[in-house]
């Protein structure tokens, strides 16, 4: 079946028929001089007359528009079996995350690194949660990472005002995120907030089991940072977030310069939560047109511009 794409952009075939009305109803020399007059003014030459010119750029905007408008033809539906792990990349957004240990900040380089991370997780669907006191979905389960990129390379501190490492609101939503599934991976871009004690959370990841992925986005010498009361105050990497990712079946991993580390530690969650489930997916089968159009327009153009010379009869 035979069909566009993006058939709103048809309307804008109203602008070509416009210029069409407007070609017709402009005069021709021949229709303001007499003809002796004209014998004595026009000059010979080769190449299309400048009205015809005008119809050949016409009918060149028209089969653009149509190429623009995505001709296809359909053949119907394809049914393809896919294998794939879930996961969540959850992005710590809370004010320590703006110390500068790491160039330019932590928040920073804990974009960059999972940029890294979504390069090397072609076998996986990812959702992203950004989270400080309290959690909230940046992007739903999906393989269209170009858009994960996009929505968190717009994550700044300029719309966000958030305090506090509640990484307990995290696992609550991360568990709603997954519902029922069998698999729940977090993968927990963070510097560890300030809790030393982790016992709470590592029981609510265990009972709904979540495995917990920690990559740890500060150094152990620190950085400073200024509280909101005014105090400057040396903030370390929290160590004691190992706990959760090695008791939860998760893994820990120390911040890297080398970005190599994302593809390990996207090998590793492959490697323990290979999905032997195969799911059907059904796809369009359809064959694009669109070249068809845009050659014509392509050639119609070159045409007007620099059309061949040809002979007048005398």
């Amino acid at each position: 079946m035979f069909e566009f794409l993006y058939l709103e952009v048809l309307y804008l075939l109203i602008i070509p028929f416009i210029f069409i009305f407007l070609v017709r109803k402009s005069k021709s020399l021949k229709a303001i001089f007499s003809k002796e007059v004209i014998k004595e003014i026009y000059i010979k030459k080769s190449g299309f007359s400048k009205r015809l010119r005008a119809y050949i750029l016409i009918f060149s905007l028209i089969f653009g528009i149509i190429s623009l408008a995505r001709p296809v033809m359909q053949n119907g539906e394809i049914k393809i079996k896919q294998s794939y792990t879930n996961a969540v990349i959850a992005l710590d957004i809370s004010n320590s995350m703006r110390v500068d240990d790491f160039f330019p900040s932590r928040f920073e380089f804990a974009k960059n690194k999972i940029y890294s991370f979504l390069d090397n997780a072609m076998d996986k669907r990812l959702g992203v949660v950004g989270f400080s006191n309290e959690a909230f979905m940046i992007s739903p389960l999906t393989s269209d990472f170009s858009s994960l990129k996009y929505l968190i390379s717009n994550l700044n501190f300029s719309n966000l005002n958030l305090q506090g490492t509640d990484i307990y609101s995290l696992l609550r939503s991360v568990d709603t995120i997954f519902k029922d599934e069998k698999n729940k991976i977090l993968v927990l871009f963070s510097d560890g907030g300030d809790n030393k004690d982790f016992s709470k959370e590592i029981k609510f990841a265990k009972e709904n089991k979540i495995s917990v992925f920690v990559y740890l986005t500060a150094t152990n010498k620190g950085g400073l940072f200024k509280a909101p009361n005014g105090d400057v105050v040396l903030l370390k990497a929290n160590q004691n977030i190992k706990d959760l990712a090695l008791k939860t079946g998760g893994a820990y991993m120390q911040s890297s310069l080398n970005n190599d580390d994302m593809k390990a530690l996207n090998s590793l969650i492959s490697s323990k939560f290979r999905n032997n489930e195969i799911k059907d997916e059904m796809i369009k089968d359809q064959k694009e047109l669109f070249y068809y159009p845009l050659c014509l327009a392509i050639v119609l153009f070159f045409m007007a511009n620099f059309s061949l010379p040809f002979r007048r009869k005398t």
